[in-house]
């Protein structure tokens, strides 16, 4: 007897082939037949007006620390994503020391937009090894979960305080091998790690990784070429060129592996950025390497504010600044000459931030004191030209009025026509992987955590942009495939049973909120999904009509249990 049988469904394989209305047959937590299905089952589930679909692979998340006091890893599975990718960018918080704890929390605070207090109270920071820290989580998640080893966590570590400011020495940089090699022995998915200048930690320096020499990184990724099912995930930082091209090619030849980078915003207004990303795919192929671009699929909508400063410390000039006292901020800006010098800083045309500068387009998202309440969904300029002051002035006043908590919404980039073609291109093309939801992080400030719905309602029925069996296949067997999943990703006989059943004509992103559910009480950014139905988890349901069934089938997938190797052809030889 079967487990369960979904019947009558228009299954989408995730193979890219033809849909076809048949039944899905499930036993043992396995896929054990596509097509008219006779044999009973404990459970039957009626499909008929539904796509039936792989479950959908999250390549990009940090749930790293959310997993300790969320089991579901919300929002995702309730979007469709069945399994995810954690300790990117080099912020996984394993392997770990005592010494290093209270740092990686404090800079995942900074970096990654967590409450502190979320992560004092959430996670019991009482491991020291990778392998101790995925033993936690076996049991307790909805989800398939795999975590990369991040560099941040490896150089805090083994250099304590002077992995930030110093190069490692070559005893250090030993180190660092050795316990590398021992997380990925323990089921690391790989070595991430990220040299962007908007990564900074929680006194405002860089983090730990952007300290680190060539010769360190690359060391440290020729590692990964000696571990089945291992990978490489980097940042190169904002407005890269070639140099930052070859390095990456260099990185994915010294792993013998793909290097997954992030991110690929597209803009119709700078299409020559996109083509330049691009090559680097190119450039790295010609070489016998492979570097594929992490490409978000909906526009970036972000919420920022000049208390943590999370991304206008990428302005020219602006990080030191957020190094300072709550007092000494307000102080610096309540002095004109400080401030104004502090402008022309952001304006600067030899950074590539200086187009987000326009503070006109700025709008008023949140403000702490109700008494600034009036200017809640108003934009900068209109608000300067009401009050007769430049916009930087009265953008500047209302922080300093608001103790800096005032959360300010720059322009939102991509949401013409033309963008959405772009993206329409960009999700087909080879170079690319769907992903960058940064799910777990961000709790503030960014909502890209439902690209699945995103791409499903905005990108296949509502523009046609994408079929749905390419877009399904984009969302599922593509990023199985990168990350050499096992057996995931597709609805084949033999396949592990993760599966989604969701309506075509209602899929999307519900209204996106302030959800007050994390430890402390604290708040995050937070949307429901529309039209999916059910999610299965190896065979087991985990939501049922957008709500949490209990069960927690969710398997830790660690490096050569649960995955395969990727080799790049240039790299057997290096």
């Amino acid at each position: 007897m079967l487990d369960i049988v979904i019947r009558g469904g228009t299954i989408v394989d995730g193979t890219g082939g033809a849909a076809r209305q048949t039944d899905l047959g499930i036993r043992d937590g396995r896929i054990v037949a596509v097509g008219a299905v006779d044999e009973e089952a404990q459970e039957t589930i009626d499909a008929t007006g539904r796509i039936v679909s792989p479950g959908f692979v999250d390549v990009h998340t940090h749930y790293d620390a959310q997993a300790f006091w969320d089991g579901t890893l919300s929002p995702s599975p309730y979007h469709g994503v069945t399994s995810v990718v954690g300790g990117n960018c080099g912020f996984s918080i394993a392997p770990l020391s005592p010494e290093a704890g209270p740092y990686l929390m404090k800079m995942l605070s900074r970096v990654e937009g967590m409450p502190l207090e979320s992560l004092e109270q959430g996670v019991p920071w009482n491991w020291q090894s990778f392998g101790e820290y995925l033993d936690q989580l076996e049991g307790t998640l909805a989800v398939n979960a795999g975590f990369m080893v991040g560099h941040s966590a490896i150089r805090r570590t083994v250099m304590g305080e002077r992995a930030v400011g110093h190069e490692a020495t070559d005893e250090e940089l030993a180190q660092m091998v050795e316990l590398l090699r021992a997380s990925l022995a323990e089921g690391g998915f790989g070595f991430s790690s990220t040299i962007s200048a908007t990564h900074n930690d929680f006194e405002g320096n860089p983090v730990p990784s952007r300290h680190a020499t060539r010769d360190e990184m690359l060391t440290l990724a020729r590692q990964v070429r000696d571990f089945e099912g291992t990978t490489v995930e980097f940042l190169p930082g904002v407005g890269w060129g070639e140099e930052e091209a070859q390095y990456m090619a260099d990185l994915s030849l010294a792993a013998n592996r793909p290097v997954n980078w992030n991110v690929m915003a597209p803009s119709s207004n700078n299409t020559a950025s996109t083509q330049r990303q691009l090559a680097a795919t190119d450039l790295a192929r010609a070489r016998g390497a492979e570097v594929i671009a992490l490409t978000v699929p909906q526009p970036m909508t972000i919420r920022i504010n000049l208390d943590s400063g999370f991304v206008f410390d990428a302005f020219h000039n602006w990080a030191p600044f957020f190094r300072l006292s709550k007092q000494e901020k307000l102080d610096f800006l309540n002095d004109p000459a400080k401030r104004r010098h502090f402008e022309q800083d952001a304006q600067n045309p030899t950074s590539p931030m200086h187009r987000m500068a326009n503070w006109s387009n700025f709008t008023i998202d949140q403000v702490q004191d109700e008494s600034l309440a009036k200017y809640r969904g108003r934009s900068v300029g209109d608000i300067a030209l009401q009050e007769g002051k430049e916009p930087f002035d009265a953008m500047i006043d209302i922080a300093v009025a608001d103790g800096l908590q005032t959360y300010f919404m720059p322009q939102a980039a991509g949401t013409d026509d033309e963008t959405w073609r772009i993206r329409g291109e960009l999700w087909q093309d080879d170079r690319t992987v769907i992903g960058a939801s940064d799910a777990g992080a961000h709790l503030d400030m960014i909502d890209t955590f439902a690209f699945s719905t995103v791409v499903l309602g905005e990108g296949v029925r509502e523009r046609a942009l994408i079929t749905m069996e390419e877009a399904i296949r984009q969302l599922t067997d593509v990023p199985a495939q990168l990350y050499g999943l096992r057996d995931r990703g597709r609805l084949e006989e033999g396949c592990h049973a993760d599966v989604v059943v969701f309506d075509a004509e209602t899929v999307g992103l519900g209204a996106t909120y302030t959800k007050y559910d994390l430890p402390a009480g604290a708040g995050r950014l937070y949307a429901d999904a529309t039209g999916i139905d059910h999610v299965f988890a190896n065979g087991v349901e985990i939501v049922r009509d957008g709500t949490d069934t209990g069960a927690r089938p969710g398997v830790v997938l660690r490096s050569g249990r649960d995955t395969i190797t990727v080799e790049v052809p240039g790299g057997r030889d290096v």
